[in-house]
């Protein structure tokens, strides 16, 4: 479900496994590699380090050759129930780098993403609004909701399928 407020792209997942191990695959490489990143790509994690100033660098590899880099750089680690960051696009080198398909997207995208249990399972929220944007950069962001929504929902499916392996 997406629901957007101003700027803000608001997404709610309700994933099928309990929080400590939903945060272990979001938080660390032998997980992560399984399933982050938009389908059809294969993650390479290059830098990981969860904690207040750390950072996240890693690569996306598509069978045709494609790749892509992105970067995460952490705000704030609540373990087990918060997570804020910027994300962005990368060079290789893991430095800020305009989106590979417009340059009217945001360098960085501010995101707080809230991990609560309830019954076994985990519900993820995910806010993210474009972080030191130019007006044509937020009124872009919001034009790419439908797409975001698209794109998060399955990597979210890979999780499931990563997490059901776990089980």
């Amino acid at each position: 479900m997406t629901i957007a407020v101003k700027n803000e792209l608001v997404i709610e997942r309700v994933i099928n496994a309990p929080r400590a191990l939903v945060w272990k695959a979001f938080t660390e490489a032998d997980h992560l590699k399984h399933w982050w990143g938009p389908v059809g790509f294969k993650l390479e994690v290059l830098k990981l380090d969860v904690r207040k100033g750390g950072i996240f660098h890693f690569a996306m590899k598509a069978d045709d050759g494609a790749e892509m880099f992105g970067r995460f750089d952490y705000i704030n680690v609540q373990a087990p129930e918060k997570i804020i960051f910027t994300n962005s696009f990368a060079d290789a080198d893991g430095n800020h780098a305009r989106a590979p398909f417009s340059n009217e997207w945001p360098i960085k995208v501010l995101n707080t993403w809230t991990f609560e249990e309830k019954n076994g399972k985990t519900t993820l929220l995910l806010c993210g609004e474009p972080f030191e944007a130019t007006e044509t950069e937020m009124k872009r962001f919001v034009q790419e909701f439908p797409g975001m929504n698209e794109g998060f929902g399955g990597t979210f499916d890979q999780l499931d399928a990563y997490l059901a392996t776990l089980k």
